[in-house]
């Protein structure tokens, strides 16, 4: 592991230029947050989209994913991995104000939706693949998992208080003006990982192309116990979670009958969670170790999902079923991902970082859309509610990657797979 020297424990680059960083994330995240909802909103309510074209949205922002395996190799071959971070937070910010002006000028369409989560969903990529490279120069092995768990938690509080504000700020402002906020969110993040000195090694010498880069990184990921056992695990679960991920805003405004705002309530409520899952984390992994914790976790994310078929009654009844499912599922989904997360750094070779990342990433993440198309299918085909009871129920088997694998034994980082 030469490439890059993670930062020794109680350094100032540890500290302060990890803060920052995390501060990034965090405006970042709760921007998402906002976005998130204001897409399908838009579609749904201003342009009276199908579930069909619903699921197209969301696997349009999900389909840049599917060449991650590219990016991936091209930036292991560049040295300034924070520029990349940084270009792809301002081209995200540029393409998410395209919407408020478009409604000002009142030319609001799918197909600006649709080209919008592309250019996005590209964006993002970009920033995923240059993200490991850069986070393993500011926190050293040992606080992996506690570094991942203060990033996790703020991801988890957007969540919370993101949706209810989101769903505010459309109720007042309508979709596409709530837009802008997450495009400043994006400048914000710009200026923040802009101001953290880069201590990055130029990559090793490396004369192989970027064909036999992409081979290098899938290689990895397939042959190695732990990463093709986390890989099938998450892969998995993001198939079919984001089958109802596509179709849960269209159910709950048209099936339920709920407003913006009450989706926002009952999803921000629900999200506390995940800062639950965030802030447990850590000891729960202490006390059962790190295999069993992503197992249980894994299981926890897509199991509640069944029951949003169940909604009905008063508005509150329907706000507090929402809640309560989303709040399972985040505790779910932070055991899960910070115990994986940290498991997959630690055993990837620093110079293959990006191309492990981008390979990882075409499978994971490129399974979205899928998901997502098979979802407003399924939607269409069989009907919203028997969609979310067979996606939820189906997304445990995503568990029994970890059960039939090493990563079963795992107690603590320093275990040998």
């Amino acid at each position: 592991m030469s490439a890059v020297t993670a930062a020794p424990a109680g350094t100032v680059r540890t500290g302060r230029h990890f803060r920052a960083f995390w501060l990034a994330q965090t405006i970042s995240q709760f921007g998402d947050r906002i976005t998130e909802l204001a897409l399908p909103l838009i579609a749904v309510t201003m342009l009276a989209a199908t579930p069909g074209q619903v699921g197209l949205l969301t696997a349009l922002i999900w389909l840049p994913y599917l060449f991650g395996v590219f990016v991936g190799a091209w930036v292991d071959r560049r040295t300034h991995k924070r520029r990349l971070l940084i270009v792809a937070d301002l081209a995200r910010a540029a393409v998410l104000v395209s919407l408020p002006v478009a409604y000002l000028l009142d030319v609001v369409s799918l197909a600006q939706l649709f080209v919008v989560a592309v250019l996005s969903g590209a964006g993002a990529v970009l920033f995923s693949m240059a993200y490991p490279s850069f986070f393993v120069t500011l926190v050293p092995s040992a606080a992996y998992i506690d570094a991942n768990s203060k990033l996790s938690l703020s991801r988890a509080g957007s969540f919370v208080a993101g949706p209810a504000v989101g769903g505010a700020l459309i109720q007042l402002l309508t979709a596409p003006v709530a837009l802008a906020a997450d495009a400043l969110s994006f400048l914000g993040s710009a200026l923040l990982i802009r101001r953290i000195p880069a201590g990055e090694a130029p990559p090793a010498p490396n004369r192989s192309s970027t064909r036999e880069l992409i081979r290098d990184g899938l290689a990895l990921l397939l042959r190695h116990r732990v990463l093709r056992a986390a890989l099938g695990a998450t892969t998995t679960v993001n198939f079919f979670t984001f089958i109802v991920s596509a179709l849960l805003v269209l159910y709950a405004s048209r099936e339920l009958g709920l407003s913006a705002g009450a989706i926002g309530l009952g999803m921000g409520a629900g999200a506390l969670g995940g800062l639950a899952g965030a802030a447990l984390a850590p000891r729960v992994t202490r006390a059962i170790g790190v295999g069993r914790t992503a197992i249980i976790g894994t299981a926890l994310f897509p199991a509640p999902l069944a029951l949003l078929a169940l909604g009905g009654g008063p508005t509150w009844t329907k706000i507090a079923l929402l809640a309560a499912v989303e709040f399972v599922s985040s505790v779910g989904v932070m055991l899960m991902d910070i115990n994986l997360n940290a498991l997959i750094t630690k055993v990837t070779p620093d110079g293959a970082r990006g191309r492990t990342a981008g390979a990882y990433s075409t499978i994971n993440y490129g399974i979205r859309p899928l998901g997502a198309l098979i979802g407003g299918w399924l939607g269409t085909t069989i009907g919203l509610r028997p969609t979310l009871v067979l996606a939820g129920l189906a997304g445990v088997s995503a568990a029994l990657w970890l059960i039939l694998s090493p990563v079963r034994a795992i107690t603590t980082l320093n275990d040998e797979p």
